[in-house]
């Protein structure tokens, strides 16, 4: 297991100290899709989801989401968050996520961007499960990355 900094010599997970890494301009970008029936879509689209503005309420869980992140996932970093964008557009399938998350930190956005995309994906499903019980989150990836000492990264 040698090279994963992550781990000790006795094989348990650590958080790795990031304080002497120099703060640098750092981005990430991520994508999923919640996949809907052609109700749900419809519903989405015409914005007469019964429990209201599916498409607002996730793009705000998504963009929280991301400033929560190290209370999420345990060994990401507390950063600070400079700059979060949630884009949610409705597809004849479903509907596309992208997150970009912007820092100037010692350590990458990538977990933000997933955690953005992943729980936006959650509360749209939470919007439309009276409409579609089937709805499916598929997909969730980071796309692309900037920054840091391992440099610019695109899928």
């Amino acid at each position: 297991m040698a090279g994963l900094n992550h781990l000790r010599p006795d094989g348990t997970a650590h958080m790795v100290d990031v304080s002497g890494k120099a703060v640098t301009v750092r981005t990430a970008r991520a994508e999923g899709t919640v996949l809907l029936s052609p109700e749900a879509v419809a519903a989405v689209r015409d914005g007469a989801v019964p429990k209201g503005d599916a498409l607002g309420v996730a793009r705000v869980a998504g963009l929280q989401a991301a400033k929560r992140t190290p209370d999420l996932v345990p060994l990401a970093h507390p950063i600070a968050v400079h700059g979060v964008e949630v884009d949610l557009v409705v597809q004849e399938d479903g509907v596309a996520i992208t997150a970009e998350v912007r820092t100037a930190d010692r350590t990458g956005v990538e977990m933000e961007a997933l955690t953005c995309v992943s729980v936006a994906a959650l509360a749209l499903v939470d919007m439309v499960k009276a409409l579609d019980r089937r709805a499916t989150i598929t997909d969730v990836r980071v796309t692309a990355k900037t920054g840091g000492r391992s440099g610019d990264w695109r899928r």
